[in-house]
Order: C-alpha cells, then structure tokens, then sequence
C-alpha cells in the first residue's frame, strides 16, 4: 500500500515580519553595492537594542488586562535615537525592528542627527476610553523610561497616537526626573514646547515630494489626478495640500473603505464628513469604491498612506500610476518594488516622502534645547528647503548611478551610517 505525504501548508508571513524581512533585504542589497564585509553588514543589520514591556492596565469597570509593549533601538551612530510610538492591535516586535531601521535611513538621508527608533503597544485604541489610554501610556512610559531621553531617545506619534499622547509621555519623563523636560519627546502640543507646524509636516512634506516628482515627470499639477490610500494623519492633509495645488484627488480610502469621483473630490468636505463619521463611507459627493482597486486606478499619482506591505507582487503588475509617493512606511514590498521599477513607474520611497514629520521634530527638539521658538513661516519654509533639496540629490545621485530612487536612498543612507560608525570606531 503506498502512503501520501501531505506537506502543511505554509501560514502566510505576518505584515511585520515581512516588513522586517523587507527591511534587511533592502540593507543587503546596499550593503553588498557598496562591497561591505559581512561584520559591517551585521553591526547595520541588528538593532543595538531591543525592549520587550509587561503594560498592565486597570480598565474603567476594574478588571486588569495585560498588554505588550516595545521600543527598539536600531543605532546611534550618528546621534540620539528617534522614532515614533504607534497604538495599533498589528504592531508586533518585527515590525517596529522594521520601522527603527527605516528610521535610521531616513534620518541619515536627510542629515538629521539621530539614529532610528520605533515603540509600539499592542492594541486597538478604538477600544478603550480616554483614562485608559492615559494610563496605558504612562504605564508604557514607565516601563521604558531608561532607555529614552533627550539626549538618549526621543519618541514622537505615530499610528494611533497623537500630541496629546506626547504630553502625557512628557509629564510621565518629567515627574519621575523631577523636573519639566520638553525635549523627551517631540509632536507634542505647542502650550508645552511643542513646534508650529509639526502636525502638519509629514503630509505638507509628502505634498512637496509629489509635486517634484510630477514636475520631474513632465506633468503639471492642474492637469493630474491622484489617489490616496489612508485618511489618517498623514493621507488627509496629502490629499488636501494635493487639491490646493490643483491636482485632482480622485479616490481616498481608510480602514472602512473608499470612494471616487471622478472630477475630484471636494477635500475639505470629506474633512468635515470623516470629523463627525468617523469614516470616508457614506461621503455624499463620491461613489462607494473598493479599498483595493484604489491603487489600481489611472491616475498620475498614487500616494499610500496607511500601512506596510499594501503594494504586493499580486497587485504591482496592474498598477497604473506615473508616480508613486510612499506616504507610509514600507507600502511597498521587494517584489513588487522590482515590478513597477520593470514597468517604469517612479517609485519615491518612504525614507524621503514622508521625512516631514522627523525634520520638523529635530526642529521641535532643537527649539526645545534652545528655549526659542520659530514662527509657522520659518518652520514651513525650512522645511520645503530640506525635503526638496533632499529630493533634487537624490535625483541627481539615481541618474548619475542608473539606479532606482529606493536603491540610491538606500545606499546613500547605509553609507552614511557605515562611515559614522567606521570612523567612531569600536568599544573596546
């Protein structure tokens, strides 16, 4: 009698652990570029530090629930570590490992002196009341307070999170110092050292990004179309910065689905309507559409905005945009990344498109240090100049090389750090 074997079959990947397996095999190909040992390759490739938290929380009605919590520390080679801290029931330890080596890119890009950092707790904000998530960030604050610090660790929001969070991990730093430290965290309110216009500079550095990148292409904006994946912080104000340049936002998703119109949609309407909905669903003015064909869609520029991993190498081959402008990190998978680079689509990665929000948190931090605050046109304008100066370098640097925008980003990033660490030197 003959048996048959049948092989398991095989769970698929989580999103982080195929964020974190993106990440590092976007370090080995820019490691392996610029011919580094495989020593150099592992001190790039392993955080320098790694806590995993207990968060134990006393609901509204008594009962204790028990969460998890985390911050990484990728490198400090080049300065204090920085990232954001993200409430989310998908944020796992792969993918904040992923998001602090992002960070550690993206900072090393734009010549901003920290090294990468992310946190995260595991859960679903939507859930819980306001005390309860106080309690859970001074908590989680709590647990990580050696490791943070102005001069050591410097969280900011992130999915989830907001200023108000930030004050809350301000005071929780400060009470146990026992004195006011601003400069702990950044993206906090401006009543307590917080920076004009530092809730707006990721999508207003996003916005700057993909008008380039429309310029760059021969395009002008009055005569584009876009869509934008994510309502949320960063998609909202893109999207309503794109239609004041005259750009025609096509179609907008969140977490609840997406709509479309096709002579554009009226942006600050769908403001209102998501303010008192909770959701882009139901918007009067735009035609129910599935999240998915979202990015599918004939547009000039598709700007994802939500989360990791949503282009793939299953929906890549039937993209239709121009340009794509990585308002989230990591969007894009490594094989899809290689098909809309086959296709021709210009890809601007994540590690400059959305860099607005940390340039402006190092000016928050530096502001804080100084005890001086900047005026909304100074930050504004000092932003554009960073983004857009980064962006025509980078441009400059593919060209030159041949190389794709991500692949020169990267490498460039990598190099950076590399030589940082190089001529520091190893202790002992």
């Amino acid at each position: 009698m003959t048996s048959t074997h049948v092989l398991p079959a095989t769970e698929p990947l989580s999103r982080g652990t195929q964020a974190w397996e993106n990440a590092q095999s976007q370090l080995t190909d820019a490691a392996q570029s610029l011919g580094y040992d495989d020593g150099l390759h592992q001190l790039l490739a392993r955080p320098r530090r790694e806590m995993t938290v207990s968060v134990p929380l006393r609901r509204d009605n008594g009962d204790v629930e028990v969460l998890t919590g985390y911050r990484v520390q990728h490198n400090f080679s080049r300065g204090p570590a920085k990232g954001g801290l993200r409430f989310s029931p998908d944020v796992s330890l792969d993918e904040v490992r992923a998001l602090s080596m992002w960070m550690t890119w993206k900072c090393a890009l734009l010549d901003v002196p920290y090294g990468g950092a992310k946190g995260g707790v595991t859960i679903d904000p939507r859930c819980y009341s306001t005390r309860e998530l106080e309690r859970v960030t001074r908590r989680y604050t709590s647990e990580i307070l050696p490791i943070i610090g102005p001069e050591r660790d410097i969280p900011a929001p992130d999915i989830g999170t907001d200023e108000r969070t930030m004050a809350w991990m301000m005071d929780t730093y400060s009470v146990n110092v026992g004195y006011t430290v601003p400069s702990v965290v950044t993206g906090k309110p401006v009543s307590i050292g917080g920076s004009l216009g530092r809730s707006s500079a990721t999508s207003k550095g996003v916005a700057h990004i993909s008008l380039a990148g429309l310029e760059h292409l021969g395009l002008q904006p009055g005569k584009c179309s876009a869509a934008v994946q994510g309502f949320g912080k960063v998609g909202a104000g893109t999207a309503a910065y794109l239609a004041d340049a005259g750009v025609r936002v096509q179609a907008v998703s969140d977490q609840y689905g997406a709509i479309y119109a096709e002579d554009g949609i009226d942006v600050p309407a769908l403001t209102e309507h998501v303010a008192h909905t909770g959701t882009v669903n139901g918007f009067p003015d735009g035609d129910p559409l599935d999240p998915s064909a979202l990015l599918e869609l004939d547009v000039d520029a598709l700007v994802p905005a939500a989360v990791e991993g949503v282009l793939t190498e299953d929906n890549a081959p039937r993209v239709r945009a121009k340009l794509i402008v990585e308002g989230a990190n990591g969007p894009t998978t490594a094989a899809a990344d290689q098909i809309l680079n086959d296709l021709g689509v210009l890809v601007v990665p994540d590690i400059l498109a959305n860099a607005g929000g940390v340039i402006v948190s190092y000016f928050e931090w530096v502001q804080g240090n100084q005890a001086y605050w900047w005026t909304a046109a100074e930050v504004d304008e000092r932003l554009k100049q960073r983004m857009l100066a980064a962006w025509e370098s980078l441009v400059a640097s593919s060209q030159e090389t041949g190389l794709s925008l991500r692949r020169t980003a990267t490498i460039t990033a990598v190099k950076r750090v590399a030589d940082a660490h190089l001529i520091r030197g190893m202790y002992p």
